[in-house]
């Protein structure tokens, strides 16, 4: 994908990501020309709101909320990262940085030291990278405090 970013940005920027949100959604049947009620159809079976969907369609929006993209990704069937790559989060060479990382000497990173190894300096960038983190370890301490319980 060409991005309209400045040189060595790779990441999607907001009209990419209407794109690729107009053909994940059309793709599974929801009908996105005026009056085609398909934006009012993935709002409900979503659960995000019509306005959010509307303005993320148009580029008007990057979706930078957490729980919109999880949402998405959700309502998609999608892996978050995925989702993550295509909103403009991350780049795919920032994902696969983090996903085939090996230990590293000293124990685990902090969000904010691997936000920095990945060339994430932007104040706004590092608090969504550290929010994400954080919600995607609440979430797997959750599904894994579940899987004990049903054991």
């Amino acid at each position: 994908m060409e991005h309209s970013n400045p040189p060595g940005n790779d990441k999607a920027t907001p009209e990419e990501f209407a794109a690729w949100l107009r053909d994940q959604l059309e793709r599974r049947g929801y009908d996105l020309r005026p009056r085609g009620g398909g934006q009012t159809r993935f709002a409900t079976d979503s659960g995000i709101g019509t306005g959010t969907i509307s303005r993320m369609l148009n580029a008007k929006q990057g979706a930078q909320d957490i729980r919109v993209l999880e949402l998405l990704a959700t309502a998609l069937g999608l892996q978050l990262s995925e989702v993550l790559v295509a909103a403009g989060i991350l780049s795919r060479d920032e994902l696969a940085a983090v996903q085939h990382q090996g230990p590293r000497p000293g124990g685990p990173l902090t969000p904010e030291q691997a936000a920095a190894e990945m060339g994430i300096n932007d104040p706004d960038d590092v608090e969504m990278f550290v929010s994400t983190t954080e919600f995607l370890r609440r979430r797997r301490a959750k599904n894994h405090e579940r899987r004990i319980a049903e054991n």
